[in-house]
């Protein structure tokens, strides 16, 4: 689980969601408090605005059929207070909110990799490797437990009708 706390809400990834809450006075005079969560799935973009001196930035998640637009000149982080998928990161806050948009960025990007097992005979074990490479990296990223990676291994391994290894 990589979390990290930002300005205007905490954001908290599994691996298979990202979670955006929002607790206190700020929560209720900007988007509202409450939790949202988002299925990696369903995420099609980041958009990363880092913090600079004198500027707030902020990560935001894009959704399909979200209400998104454009912002005028300089007022992206003054838009991204108001979008529910938006969360403002203050400068030292940006180093958990980078790891974090990595992990996410990483896991959105295993989503749309093709499956090299379409019945190719070159190399059959190619898919089952990726998929394996794939989890040691999220779980390297922190968006898995050791106990979530030893399980999701077993799964990826029993649905190819091996027997799950000795970790």
């Amino acid at each position: 689980m990589i979390e990290a706390k930002g300005h205007n809400g905490h954001v908290a990834f599994d691996g298979e969601y990202v979670t955006i809450t929002r607790k206190g006075f700020l929560a209720r005079t900007s988007v509202g408090k409450g939790e949202k969560r988002i299925p990696i799935a369903q995420i099609t973009a980041v958009q990363w605005k880092p913090p600079g001196l004198l500027v707030n930035g902020f990560i935001q998640f894009t959704v399909p059929g979200g209400n998104e637009r454009r912002s005028a000149f300089g007022a992206q982080t003054s838009s991204a207070i108001k979008d529910e998928n938006s969360v403002l990161v203050m400068k030292n806050q940006a180093p958990a909110f980078e790891k974090l948009r990595a992990a996410v960025e990483e896991a959105i990007a295993a989503l749309h990799r093709p499956a090299s097992s379409t019945g190719s005979a070159a190399d059959p074990g190619a898919s089952l490797a990726d998929e394996l490479a794939k989890l040691q990296h999220l779980a390297d990223a922190g968006a898995l437990t050791p106990e979530e990676f030893t399980a999701a291994k077993a799964r990826l391994l029993d649905t190819t009708g091996r027997p799950p290894a000795a970790s």
